[in-house]
């Protein structure tokens, strides 16, 4: 059975459009000293924090896309912008060819947003009784709501859970309940904020098995952040890094390795105990290679990790913020 997704009318193939937007914070200022308690009252000093300066970017339907970069980055704030629960500054935003702010129950009807760590699950309730108070309050035709949830409860084997408070779930446990309840309504859309966050290795490919699943088969839009890269390289097809609030790269992970200088290594050893080893990044060329060779007794591989790379140009980026 494959994950039903809602046909979107709009004429435009854009999911996500970003145009220009910019968002700011202001944080007020504390001191705790005397003389700092004092000056609180009398002259209290705020600071103004620019979360997104001037970003712009599109994503199609369809697109599975990773959105990461270093803490404070943006990531959350563009997250919640797209949902509506923040406003942007100034810019244009339109999500599934709607403003998420001026018309956000249409936008939320087609949309699925979860955040790693918060639930939406009633927590001294059973998990269907949540599953049944979304049917309720988002009006989800019955039938539409039976296939779903039969789709749910199978893919992501929950038939265990539904009767389980959900105070005595798992994390992972609880974050499949959460990814479930999510897609009760048949989001077009999907924005996860750390999906995989403190899952165990089984809980997590559970968790993006399924989304891959629901990526490629209901052509379901998705964009996530993680700050694990090796699942968001195994999750998207395409990465889009922020930094200091502004877009730093867009593109590929093949891309994103050439430009982090990410190198992949064959080690060939031969049957007359010589070795060779290739740097290569395109895997039909090195094969082409490979066949050509005589004597080859066995070949291994190696990769420069990518996580590596992005954390030195992370600390990079970092250093030559004003």
């Amino acid at each position: 059975m494959s994950p039903k997704v809602q046909t979107d009318t709009s004429r435009t193939d854009s999911a996500v459009s970003i145009r220009g937007v910019t968002k700011t914070f202001t944080q007020w200022q504390r001191d705790n000293t005397g003389r700092g308690l004092l000056k609180n009252l009398l002259k209290p000093e705020k600071r103004v924090v620019t979360a997104l300066d001037n970003v712009s970017f599109e994503i199609k339907k369809g697109e599975f896309v990773a959105y990461a970069g270093p803490n404070g980055a943006g990531k959350s704030t563009t997250m919640k912008l797209l949902s509506g629960m923040l406003l942007p500054a100034s810019g244009g935003i339109s999500v599934l060819g709607m403003s998420p702010h001026r018309q956000r129950r249409a936008v939320m009807q087609k949309l699925g947003v979860l955040f790693g760590n918060r639930t939406e699950l009633w927590w001294d309730h059973p998990v269907i009784q949540s599953f049944a108070w979304k049917k309720v309050v988002w009006d989800i035709p019955d039938a539409l709501y039976r296939e779903n949830l039969a789709m749910v409860t199978e893919l992501l084997d929950i038939g265990g859970l539904l009767k389980t408070f959900a105070r005595e779930l798992s994390l992972g446990q609880r974050m499949r309940a959460d990814l479930a309840m999510l897609l009760l309504h048949s989001p077009a859309l999907i924005l996860l904020d750390e999906p995989t966050l403190g899952l165990d290795v089984v809980a997590k490919r559970q968790m993006i098995g399924f989304l891959k699943q629901l990526n490629e088969r209901a052509g379901t839009t998705i964009v996530v952040t993680s700050h694990d890269m090796d699942d968001l390289e195994e999750m998207a097809r395409r990465i889009l890094l922020v930094s200091g609030g502004k877009i730093a790269f867009d593109g590929g992970f093949a891309a994103l390795r050439n430009e982090l200088g990410c190198t992949k290594r064959a080690a060939v050893n031969f049957h007359d105990g010589t070795h060779r080893e290739i740097d290569y990044q395109d895997t039909r060329s090195l094969l082409r290679e490979l066949s050509a060779m005589d004597g080859v007794a066995d070949v291994s591989f190696t990769q420069t990790s990518l996580e590596e790379g992005l954390a030195n140009l992370f600390a990079k980026w970092k250093n030559q913020r004003p």
